[in-house]
């Protein structure tokens, strides 16, 4: 695989998703067309009880790749993008994200659809895309679940980072540790207590019953979000405004419509 890297430990029950593009990591369509191909083929392997995602070097991920959000190309980004969140719901092996440094945009959304999200101090957590001009249609979900409504709202339309302790007093975060030293070994401990003793099959069963309602919302409501955002949004001129003046590196000139 060009972008991802992947290595099975304990015996073959848990897998462990490098994303590596050699930079900041960014989720374009190479790396989620990879993503898909490997969870087509996680539908096969009954052994699995975890599956863990972290990003090479100091960052998890700054999110999708701002040039695919263009007029022109969002809506196969976002189709893909959002064909990722389907398959890992229809799985139903459970994931964790272990992240290091800036966990942004559709990174934070990866890290969002985990059942587990395990950090270090290190790690910063943010919603960006207001302030391109556009909004994150998965997070838009997701986010209002795992912390209440208030609190998303907040992270959702302003765009601020929060740290990683920010995160885990919102209840983001299930276990933060110092270093991403102590987050490694933290999580090994983690799932050789936890995970490794039960049945995959029953991991899996369990999974489907805690998020019977989280899938059931995210199946109902991104679709509705893929349309706002490609058919609505992105016929606005500061949508697109927002976009280019960041390719460009300049700041934008809104027009309010």
């Amino acid at each position: 695989m060009e972008k991802l890297k992947v290595k099975y430990t304990h015996d073959g029950s848990i897998a462990n998703i490098i994303l590596d593009d050699g930079k900041g990591n960014v989720l374009d369509n190479i790396m989620m067309l990879e993503l898909l191909d490997l969870f087509e083929g996680f539908k096969e392997n009954n052994d699995l009880k975890l599956i863990i995602i972290e990003g090479e070097g100091k960052h998890f991920s700054f999110g999708a790749s701002v040039e695919e959000h263009t007029k022109d190309l969002a809506e196969t980004m976002i189709r893909t993008f959002h064909k990722l969140f389907m398959t890992i719901t229809e799985l139903h092996i459970p994931f964790l994200a272990k992240v290091s440094g800036q966990c942004l945009g559709g990174g934070m959304e990866l890290a969002l659809i985990c059942n587990f999200i395990f950090a270090d101090e290190s790690a910063r957590f943010g919603q960006p895309e207001i302030v391109l001009g556009v909004f994150p249609p998965p997070a838009s979900v997701l986010l209002p679940l795992k912390i209440g409504y208030a609190r998303a709202e907040e992270l959702l339309m302003t765009g601020k980072s929060i740290t990683a302790n920010e995160a885990e007093r919102m209840g983001l975060v299930n276990h933060l540790y110092s270093d991403a030293e102590a987050l490694s070994e933290g999580v090994d401990q983690w799932v050789e207590k936890y995970i490794l003793p039960k049945s995959a099959s029953s991991l899996r069963f369990a999974n489907r019953a805690a998020r019977i309602k989280f899938n059931h919302i995210l199946g109902n409501f991104l679709p509705q979000l893929e349309f706002l955002y490609t058919k609505q949004l992105m016929e606005t001129k500061d949508a697109n405004e927002g976009i280019n003046s960041f390719l460009e590196k300049r700041e934008p000139e809104w027009t309010n419509c």
